[in-house]
């Protein structure tokens, strides 16, 4: 009896081992990667990003600095390729991949930057002699709170949505 109690005991121990190890493997990473794809009349549009949560933190002007260049999600710079060329609130983009960045400012009017080094981690080593573009864009209010960070391309451009501002950026 002690020795088919003690099998028990060791085979539920290595249940529970294996079970926490699962679920430890399967948990959800902080900012998971995702992909915004869509249309613009021929052009093929696709946003990759690692998407934050706010998670009670304040955004913009203090986890997200005011006037400094930010790489629009989490991780790896977020990525913008376009398969044909394009304008960008009215000016010139040729098709390619580039890293997207913003410089939100408190203003309302942000910067949108596409940058011609594809892959970068962060903003840590930005160069901006690499733009292929920069412009303008004007924010708008949110009705609600957007806990994730989430790009979404439509048939006028693309919006970045996160907390409660959305970041429109016109596309012909």
């Amino acid at each position: 009896m002690k020795t088919m109690i003690k099998s028990v005991a060791v085979v539920f121990a290595a249940m529970t081992i294996s079970v926490n190890a699962f679920a430890q493997d399967t948990k959800k990473p902080a900012s998971p990667a995702a992909t915004a794809t869509g249309k613009i009349k021929d052009a093929t549009i696709t946003i990759a990003y690692n998407s934050p949560s706010v998670k009670e933190r304040t955004i913009w002007g203090d986890l997200v600095a005011y006037n400094k260049v930010w790489r629009a999600g989490a991780n790896e710079a977020t990525t913008f390729q376009t398969d044909k060329d394009i304008t960008v609130q009215g000016k010139s983009l040729p098709a390619g991949k580039y890293s997207f960045f913003l410089i939100p400012k408190e203003s309302g009017t942000w910067t949108a930057i596409f940058n011609k080094e594809s892959k970068q981690w962060g903003a840590y080593k930005y160069e901006e002699s690499k733009d292929a573009l920069r412009v303008d864009v004007k924010t708008k209010a949110l009705p609600a709170k957007q806990e994730t960070l989430m790009y979404k391309v439509n048939s006028n451009g693309f919006t970045m949505d996160w907390d409660k501002i959305s970041v429109p950026v016109e596309i012909k």
